[in-house]
């Protein structure tokens, strides 16, 4: 069985989203359109993660965990740091990924 996990503490992620998408093993393109859909500018693609909000790092182990192939997700308290608007994104982005990814079982 493969987990996907969000762990409650964003504070020790760093180094530049394209390393981050390598080093997890995940699609960097998939990765990034989370985080688009997610109100990431393209500008802070170029940043280092550790430079975002407490918020912004939420969001970027979210965008992690819907980008990797899981049987099991696991988020840790996953809202906070997460204002309303952004609230509604990750409920769109939720459904959107389970439409997406439904399996029809007999």
């Amino acid at each position: 069985m493969t987990i996907s996990y969000v762990p409650q503490d964003a504070s020790v992620l760093s180094g530049s989203l394209t390393d981050y998408a390598q080093e997890n093993g995940i699609d960097e393109s998939l990765f990034k359109a989370m985080l688009r859909k997610l109100s990431f500018s393209r500008v802070q693609f170029e940043k280092d993660i550790s430079d975002f909000s407490a918020g912004q790092k939420k969001k970027v182990l979210i965008a992690k965990s819907l980008s990797e192939k899981a049987h099991l997700y696991i988020w840790d308290e996953p809202l906070n740091y997460i204002d309303v608007i952004s609230r509604m994104q990750i409920e769109e982005l939720l459904l959107e990924y389970k439409h997406n990814n439904s399996v029809c079982r007999t």
